[in-house]
């Protein structure tokens, strides 16, 4: 296995590859990991012209992105597509954006879903309540209404037991 591994790994340096104008523009777009950030602008667009109108194009976009994303995280889009001599469009279109953009995404929709849950197990309670315990005070309903869903469940489900606004008041005391 180990005879297997040698003859597939080739180690790559990757600041020689930097300055090498014969390197591969692959190579030498990796090497923007390891670049002083004031060449990284010149870098990029030297790559970018010797592969313009290639099937190269595209990819090299991505690995410029990827790469600015990775090094550069904290800079904003046009930031970093101006360091990378790329276009917003080619930018949004990497692989890296996307990925990064569809799980943001994913990541929201999911915050909305059990933001909505947590919204509407709080009316409900609510509206047990004040026909269980009479009407609620504002400062208690601000209160009922900054549960957490799991806690919001649970007087949904002790509600059931209460007699009166002393059952509420106690139950709250003893659970925030």
């Amino acid at each position: 296995m180990a005879e297997f591994l040698r003859e597939r790994v080739q180690w790559i340096e990757l600041e020689p590859a930097a300055t090498d104008p014969t390197a591969a523009p692959l190579l030498r777009a990796l090497a923007l990991l390891v670049q002083p950030e004031a060449q990284i602008p010149a870098s990029s667009a030297a790559i970018r012209a010797e592969v313009a109108g290639t099937a190269q194009e595209q990819d090299l976009a991505d690995v410029i992105a990827a790469t600015l994303i990775s090094r550069f995280n904290g800079r904003s889009i046009s930031q970093l597509c101006a360091m990378g001599s790329i276009t917003i469009d080619e930018f949004t279109q990497s692989v890296a954006y996307r990925e990064i953009f569809g799980q943001g995404r994913q990541e929201g929709r999911q915050e909305g879903l059990q933001e909505g849950r947590r919204d509407e197990a709080a009316a409900v309670t609510l509206r047990l309540l004040n026909r269980r315990c009479g009407p609620l005070s504002e400062s208690t309903t601000a209160q009922i209404q900054a549960l957490p869903l799991q806690q919001l469940e649970a007087l949904a489900d002790a509600l059931l037991d209460f007699t009166g606004p002393a059952d509420l008041a106690a139950w709250l005391a003893a659970h925030t």
